[in-house]
């Protein structure tokens, strides 16, 4: 893939490293799949040693600029250049070749093969006719003792957890000493002290005279990182700016149209005293300590602590995902046996979203009407499926949570972050549940769509079910619940309401600042 030795026409552009030629540019670059244009004229240019980071809601066209930048997607028309250099015709290897790398939120590792193989692939060292696995051993434990994956380097891929891959993509980006690092999504699965050792790479990235190009829905990620930040809205290029120079709310404002405060619903909540769901001293053995809470018709009931805390692992022993081994759970005043996944959701007349929506939530090779009608398929006839009943069921819920779906036939592996997590939401809907727990309902997820699930979870409340939301991020668990309860170190330490409920005042009990007092009396 040779390049062309033909300049950019006006690609460069001032960084903290300013440079005369920028280490990657796009000039005039469109994409359309068909007969949807996805990209619009798309010219901008990343400088070396700069953090550059490009956000927008699902759809704005981000992914797909960043695929063309890296040689995965060929565009519709315009022109990429690598150090002043046009490329004539950018493959994956051959920008790879560059010094390219492009770590994507789904990740591209080969799962039968080792630790040390997947970090060295197609990059292999060699001594003669040879590979020189000495050498690469001791790099390989380098490398990954400076992103802080604690992992074997014989140990397979596929034997890892979601974290423990990234850092391993990550790892393989240190290794072969890039040029460009692109980032999309990268902390999406990684617990905080995981996402503060990525940050503190990315700056020796930067440092070191990389270009770095990241993507994240984490404005206050991009706060703290990016040198620069570029906003793309429904394929078109809307601003580029100095991160100084720009504050979240305008961040929110130019990517939706509206700011950061208009994302959440008003909080009317009729404070009733009953219990629809009380749990009593339960353990999980390793996660949860005698935890005890209420949750009451109507209310929206936030979940706070810091990663590990071991607020997922609660409720999936409530849900009889996870083996309980002590305590009591009461629906309605009533105590229920704590028993299977299916008989305990049966009596609690109760649904689960967790956090993994493509492993735990989707099929993701089914279609998303498939998907919707998997819980609830004695809804749509006793031994054969009525297709007319359920298309219009799944059309009423297309409508309801406003999922765009271009194909209905496409499976739901190729829908957005946002749109899949609305399939998952129909789906748990139409068993028509008394209870909901949402398990970082927004995770992966752009601003548009964020606020869409908040007002659909408003309205499940406000229509009499009750809510539960876990959350990682204090600013959703601020704006939407009614009640937030802090867990740590595996045990329930507050429960807050009213003007409590600030960040100050979650992240004091979330570290042990604050000590715990009893929350489920209060």
């Amino acid at each position: 893939m040779p390049p062309k030795s033909q300049s950019p026409p006006e690609p460069a552009a001032s960084g903290p490293s300013a440079a005369p030629v920028p280490t990657l540019a796009a000039y005039d670059v469109s994409k359309a799949f068909g007969s949807v244009s996805v990209l619009k004229s798309i010219t901008l240019s990343f400088q070396p040693g700069e953090i550059h980071a490009i956000v927008g809601e699902n759809g704005a066209g981000k992914t797909t600029f960043v695929k063309i930048l890296a040689g995965m997607i060929e565009p519709t028309s315009g022109e990429i250049f690598f150090r002043g250099k046009r490329i004539e015709m950018a493959t994956l290897r051959g920008m790879e070749s560059l010094g390219v790398r492009f770590i994507h939120q789904e990740l591209n590792l080969a799962d039968d093969l080792t630790v040390l193989e997947n970090i060295f692939l197609g990059r292999e060292v060699v001594k003669g006719p040879f590979l020189d696995e000495a050498t690469m051993r001791e790099r390989g434990r380098k490398v990954l003792a400076q992103v802080g994956a604690e992992v074997d380097l014989v140990t397979k891929v596929k034997d890892l957890g979601v974290s423990e891959k990234q850092l391993i993509e990550i790892a393989r980006a240190v290794a072969q000493r890039a040029t460009a690092l692109i980032l999309d999504e990268p902390t999406s699965v990684l617990t905080q002290r995981e996402a503060d050792q990525l940050f503190q790479i990315i700056q020796q990235f930067a440092e070191a005279g990389a270009a770095i190009i990241y993507i994240s829905h984490r404005l206050d990620e991009v706060k703290r990182l990016a040198h620069r930040i570029t906003v793309l809205r429904d394929g078109h290029l809307i601003a580029t700016r100095k991160a100084g120079e720009i504050s979240p709310n305008e961040i929110v404002r130019l990517m939706v149209g509206r700011s950061l405060q208009d994302l959440f619903p008003k909080k009317n909540y009729n404070r009733d005293e009953k219990y629809v769901l009380e749990v009593r001293n339960l353990s999980v053995r390793g996660y949860v300590t005698n935890a005890s809470f209420g949750l009451k018709k109507g209310e929206i009931l936030g979940f706070a602590g810091l990663i590990g805390a071991g607020r997922t692992e609660l409720f999936e022993g409530v849900m009889g995902l996870r083996s309980v081994s002590s305590g009591m759970i009461f629906r309605n005043g009533k105590q229920i046996k704590l028993s299977d996944y299916p008989k305990t959701l049966r009596a609690l007349c109760a649904v689960y979203l967790p956090e993994d929506r493509k492993g735990k939530g989707l099929v993701i090779s089914f279609d998303a009407q498939t998907n919707y009608s998997l819980l609830g398929l004695q809804r749509f006839g006793a031994y054969f499926v009525n297709q007319r009943a359920e298309r219009a069921a799944f059309e009423k819920a297309i409508e309801r949570l406003q999922i765009k779906i271009p194909d209905r036939s496409m499976p739901v592996s190729r829908l957005s972050g946002g749109n899949q997590q609305k399939v998952v939401l129909a789906k748990v809907l139409e068993t028509d549940p008394e209870i909901i727990v949402f398990d970082e309902p927004t995770r992966g997820i752009d601003v548009g769509t964020k606020a869409q699930i908040y007002q659909l979870i408003a309205a499940m409340a406000t229509e009499g079910r009750s809510c539960v939301v876990i959350s990682s991020e204090l600013l959703e668990i601020i704006g939407l619940c009614h009640r937030v309860i802090v867990m740590r170190a595996s045990r329930i330490v507050a429960s807050l309401e009213g003007d409590a409920i600030t960040e100050d005042e979650i992240m004091m009990y979330a570290t042990g600042l604050k000590q715990a007092h009893s929350p489920f009396d209060q």
